[in-house]
C-alpha cells in the first residue's frame, strides 16, 4: 500500500513538473528570449510618455521604461505604433508582446487583460479658459458650457460619469480636444493630469488655466495576455528592481522633472 502512494506521490510530482515546463514554453516571455526581441505596443501622442519627436523617432516616458525592460531581459526592443481603439486587440491577436502607452488599470479591461503593478498614477484634471479661473469642476456642469475629452480612454469615462448638464463632445487625439480649449470652442478639457501640464506650460499660460486638483486616481500598468504568471512575475520583479536600484527615478526625472526633452518636440 504505502509503495503504491509512493507512486502516486511520484507521478503527481511529475505531471506538476511537467505543466510547469508547459506553461514556461507557453509564456511570452519564454517567446521573447527566444526571439530576442521584445514588441512593445503604444500609441504615440501621449506627452510625457510616448511622443514623436521632430524627426519622427518615439521617445518619451514609456519608451525608456520599455528599452530598460528589454535590457534587463537581454533582448532588443521593437516599438509597435497602433491606434488607441485597437490596441488592446492588438495585444490579444499577438500582435506585439506587450502594452506600455500609459494605459489606466480599470476593472473593465481587467477582464480581457492582466495588468502589472502600477508603475506610476495619474488623475484627470481641467483645462479651461482664463475666465474660468478659480473655478471648480462643478461650476462648469452648466448646459450652457461645453467639456472635451479624447474618445475611449479614462478622460471620457470621468467626463460621462461627473458633467451631466454640460454638453461632452470628444475627439480622436488629446491634442485635437485641448486646440479645441485654446481656441476657445470649448470650456473644459477633461484629461489626464500630466498632458494637461505641459500643454498649459508650452501653449496655454496666456490664454488658459489648469485647474490642477485631481478628479480621480488612476494607476497606470504594463498590460499582458491572460493565463501567463511567469511573465507577470518578471515584470513585478522588474518594476521592484528598478525603483529600488535608480533606474525608475533617472526616467522618471528625465520626463517629469526635466524640460530638455521639450525642445525636442515642440
Amino acid at each position: 500500500m504505502k509503495k503504491i502512494l509512493v507512486a502516486f506521490l511520484v507521478m503527481l510530482g511529475i505531471n506538476a513538473m511537467a505543466d510547469d515546463i508547459n506553461l514556461w514554453q507557453k509564456s511570452t516571455l519564454n517567446s521573447i528570449v527566444q526571439k530576442g526581441v521584445l514588441t512593445v505596443g503604444l500609441e504615440p501622442g501621449y506627452m510625457p510618455f510616448e511622443m514623436k519627436d521632430k524627426q519622427g523617432n518615439i521617445i518619451g516616458f514609456d519608451v525608456d521604461i520599455a528599452n530598460a525592460m528589454a535590457k534587463a531581459m537581454g533582448v532588443k526592443l521593437q516599438l509597435v505604433p497602433t491606434a488607441w481603439d485597437g490596441i488592446i486587440a492588438g495585444l490579444l491577436t499577438g500582435k506585439y508582446d506587450i502594452i506600455i502607452s500609459g494605459m489606466t488599470i480599470t476593472q473593465e479591461r481587467n477582464l480581457k487583460i492582466n495588468f502589472a503593478d502600477p508603475y506610476i498614477s495619474v488623475g484627470q484634471t481641467i483645462l479651461a479658459p482664463k475666465k474660468h479661473a478659480g473655478k471648480k469642476w462643478s461650476d462648469l456642469d452648466k448646459p450652457e458650457y461645453t467639456i472635451v475629452t479624447k474618445i475611449g480612454v479614462t478622460g471620457e469615462i470621468a467626463t460621462r460619469k461627473m458633467f451631466k448638464k454640460a454638453k461632452i463632445r470628444t475627439f480622436e487625439t488629446e491634442a485635437d480636444a485641448a486646440q479645441e480649449v485654446l481656441n476657445g470652442n470649448a470650456d473644459g478639457l477633461v484629461y489626464d493630469k500630466p498632458y494637461n501640464a505641459i500643454f498649459f506650460a508650452e501653449k496655454g499660460k496666456d490664454a488658459l488655466v489648469h485647474l490642477s486638483d485631481e478628479l480621480t486616481y488612476e494607476p497606470l500598468g504594463f498590460a499582458i495576455r491572460k493565463g501567463d504568471p511567469d511573465f507577470l512575475n518578471w515584470l513585478n520583479n522588474f518594476l521592484n528592481q528598478s525603483k529600488n536600484d535608480g533606474t525608475y527615478k533617472k526616467i522618471y526625472d528625465r520626463w517629469f522633472n526635466e524640460t530638455a526633452w521639450q525642445k525636442k518636440v515642440m
